[in-house]
């Protein structure tokens, strides 16, 4: 023996101890660099402790929830990855989402398919021979 210790004893609490704050909130997002960019960007003179995990889990939803919707966009598309143009229409097609990043421009992601009601051709009021507007006959009582 090396005279490490037994076992997983010892390396069990040194691992605990080692756990970032991102594992402990059960998140991806990196709450160690989010902390360290609010203290950088002198948002305040003091940043609470839940602050960075807050926007951490903010930021990882909205990432979540834009991922899921333009992978939907690409899956319609029937295309296997995510380009600009997916993003676009995933963030325009959802009510929510457009108002957040009303003032976004995503680069090539292009405009929504839309034609405007002027634009579009009228519809004739071709009739069968056998077939009248009521309202055009005259009514004798």
């Amino acid at each position: 023996m090396s005279g490490r210790g037994k076992g997983k004893a010892a390396g069990a609490k040194a691992a605990g101890s080692q756990r970032t704050k991102s594992a402990k909130a059960g998140l991806q997002f990196p709450v160690g660099r989010i902390k360290r960019y609010l203290s950088k960007g002198k948002y305040a003179e003091r940043i609470g402790a839940g602050a960075p995990v807050y926007l951490a889990a903010v930021l990882e939803y909205l990432t979540a929830e834009v991922l899921e919707l333009s992978g939907n966009a690409a899956r319609d598309n029937k295309k296997s990855r995510i380009i600009p143009r997916h993003i676009q229409l995933a963030v325009r097609n959802d009510e929510e989402l457009n108002q957040l990043m009303s003032g976004v421009t995503i680069a090539q992601g292009g405009v929504l398919p839309n034609i405007h009601n002027q634009l579009l051709p009228k519809k004739t009021g071709k009739k069968t021979a056998g077939e009248s507007h009521p309202s055009s006959q005259s009514q004798e009582y």
